[in-house]
């Protein structure tokens, strides 16, 4: 999670919502991929923080499918991503802060819930939570000028 958390931090300070991912292997440990938010300088609405990461370790193992690992994620996960994560099969979430507006897993409408979908990562949530969430509420802040 503190490799996500930096992710956040590098997306804060490129004018991002401070959200990031890591994409780890636990069998042997190895960061497979990371990512950080990225929708406004690439243009790309698409290009959330857990997408980022599921691409870039799709390409990385030359597989769509990534069973068995871990997506550390620094906010819930929203709805275009939880159905991300479960096309790509990942093995276990664990996110940091809970999102009640646009979270997917906990809240909303939980997705990985739903009798339509195909695949159910295990999840753990509020995993440095407080650190995630005051990233946020800070990045925030400061961009309504408080």
């Amino acid at each position: 999670m503190r490799i996500a958390l930096e992710a956040a931090q590098a997306a804060a300070a490129a004018g991002e919502t401070p959200v990031g991912a890591a994409i780890v292997d636990p069998a042997s440990g190895e960061v497979v991929a990371v990512g950080a938010n990225q929708p406004i300088g690439s243009h790309d609405p698409t290009a959330h923080a857990e997408i980022v990461a599921i691409r870039a370790a799709a390409q990385k193992l030359g597989n769509y499918r990534l069973t068995d690992l871990t997506l550390y994620v620094t906010l819930e996960p929203c709805a275009m991503c939880a159905g991300a994560i479960s096309h790509a099969r990942i093995g276990r979430v664990v996110f940091g802060a809970e999102d009640p507006k646009g979270g997917a897993v906990v809240n909303g409408p939980r997705f990985f819930e739903q009798p339509t979908c195909h695949w159910r990562p295990a999840v753990e949530g509020g995993v440095l939570a407080q650190e995630a969430g005051g990233l946020l509420r800070g990045f925030f802040r400061a961009r309504r000028g408080k």
